[in-house]
């Protein structure tokens, strides 16, 4: 998994994710949940803003299964899945990562025949050279 770029916008995002937690930056004045964070709301021009907690979980809206040639770190997991998760909050809300058996497996845990658009998921958290990042895992 490629580390992150942590940004002023996107800062609170990792901070809540080191507790376990996974939150939406959203608009202060009118409301929208806005992915990924940006310094002004698209909808109402706000900038004042507020930190949402969801639910952490979802479902499959999309997935890909890189196959080597990859770059060389990858090439030795792969095939691993890569979903677009949608979450039950707000179906515009669709975050990218890897699926896994659990938060301490590593990307090629789950396999990828068993992938199915709208399969529930629920986000757990990893950790990455020094950082915390979400991952699914399937939600039976």
């Amino acid at each position: 998994m490629l580390k992150p770029l942590v940004d002023e916008d996107g800062a609170p995002y990792f901070e809540y994710a080191a507790k376990g937690e996974l939150r939406m930056q959203t608009c202060a004045r009118c409301g929208e949940v806005l992915f990924p964070p940006r310094p002004m709301c698209p909808r109402c021009q706000s900038t004042e803003f507020a930190w949402k907690r969801m639910s952490g979980r979802g479902h499959i809206w999309s997935y890909a299964v890189p196959h080597p040639p990859l770059l060389p770190d990858y090439a030795a997991v792969a095939p691993y899945p890569v979903v677009v998760v949608e979450l039950e909050e707000d179906r515009r809300l669709r975050l990218v990562g890897n699926l896994v058996a659990s938060p301490e497996a590593g990307i090629d845990s789950v396999d990828p025949a068993t992938l199915e658009i709208g399969q529930p998921v629920r986000v757990v958290f990893r950790e990455l050279e020094g950082l915390t990042v979400a991952a699914w895992t399937p939600d039976e």
